[in-house]
């Protein structure tokens, strides 16, 4: 009996020391966790002094995040390609918007969860500020159409609107296109889901099992935090097609930037975010892991390690915020109508 007690009690100090091991390992290949503790969250999204986050602006801009009338035809916002039930995205291919139009370069909508830990916003990384991001799909015509002007003439016509700036803001506040764009960002700051890969980062090694602690193994041996790094396991950019081409390159015609880099997308609640790849391709998860191995890293992964792999990224999957959808403030007889030209 002592025996067996001895024998479990080494099983458990070597498969903890094991864990230990492969938290190491993944820190070192450049892999960083959401910070368990609220205030060190704070001090990685909370970082403009100037603008400080606070309920107020969150709940302004949740407000507007989920407002239609911040599109031309009072149809589209922001929640439309990037919708908090489904992970962020919109589940189609390319994003659709004023018009019924598809995105004339194919481009797939990303998730916004997390938004606030990449090092650069858009496909081609434009701009690494997540107002840029917001202030980009209002004013675009394949998206929601609506010019900057339009955009203010219909907030400020609304008086319930304009009262949450001044509480947001202070009383001599004017609510023009920049601020609204910074609201919209400053709730899109607060969409952080931890999950249980950051627990067992933070040095919880029992968060993840066996099989996922395999998956998590072979994810850092074949070579994957090459690109997927960081917080966000992704948005930084990175060169495409390194060892071989993308199956599916010719759709929507995509370059990437001026150097041909694309932003790698983040790996967080990547289950719920089909389909893949910057021209939405790929629905099956298995299928893209197996491609980026060929087009990125110029080697061949087959269905069991992709499997493998899998079992590492649901363990992504995040605890999603909770919050519950807004009253918008009504519109008034000044307020711009809608149009669909």
């Amino acid at each position: 009996m002592k025996f067996k007690i001895t024998l479990a009690i080494l099983c458990c100090a070597t498969f903890s020391f094991a864990n230990e091991a492969l938290i190491k390992k993944a820190k070192d290949s450049g892999l960083k966790a959401i910070p368990a503790n609220k205030s060190e969250l704070m001090k990685l999204i909370d970082t403009d002094p100037k603008d400080p986050i606070t309920d107020a602006k969150v709940e302004l801009g949740k407000k507007l995040y989920f407002d239609p009338r911040l599109s031309r035809s009072n149809l589209i916002s922001c929640n439309t390609c990037h919708n908090l039930a489904l992970g962020g995205a919109d589940g189609v291919p390319a994003a659709i918007g004023h018009g019924w139009t598809a995105n004339p370069f194919h481009l797939n909508s990303p998730t916004v969860y997390n938004s606030v830990f990449f090092k650069a916003q858009f496909w081609d990384g434009r701009s690494p500020h997540l107002a840029d991001q917001a202030a980009g799909p209002i004013q675009a015509g394949p998206e929601m159409a609506a010019p900057p002007a339009l955009v203010e003439q219909r907030i400020n016509s609304i008086p319930a609107y304009v009262e949450e700036f001044k509480n947001a803001y202070g009383k001599d506040t004017k609510v023009d296109f920049k601020i609204i764009t910074e609201t919209i960002a400053t709730f899109e700051k607060t969409l952080v889901t931890p999950s249980r890969f950051d627990d067992f980062l933070n040095g919880d090694s029992k968060a993840l099992t066996k099989a996922e602690q395999d998956g998590l193994n072979l994810f850092l041996s074949k070579g994957c935090t090459a690109c997927h790094t960081g917080i966000a396991l992704g948005g930084t950019m990175q060169p495409f097609q390194i060892a071989n081409q993308y199956k599916f390159i010719s759709v929507g015609g995509f370059k990437g930037d001026e150097n041909g880099m694309v932003k790698t997308p983040t790996l967080r609640n990547i289950t719920q975010t089909a389909p893949y790849f910057h021209n939405g391709q790929f629905w099956s998860l298995s299928d893209a892991i197996k491609e980026m191995g060929s087009v990125q890293l110029g080697i061949k992964i087959n269905d069991a390690e992709a499997s493998k792999i899998i079992t590492f990224l649901k363990t992504l999957d995040g605890r999603m915020p909770d919050f519950v959808y807004p009253q918008l403030p009504a519109s008034t007889e000044e307020t711009a109508k809608p149009t669909f030209d």
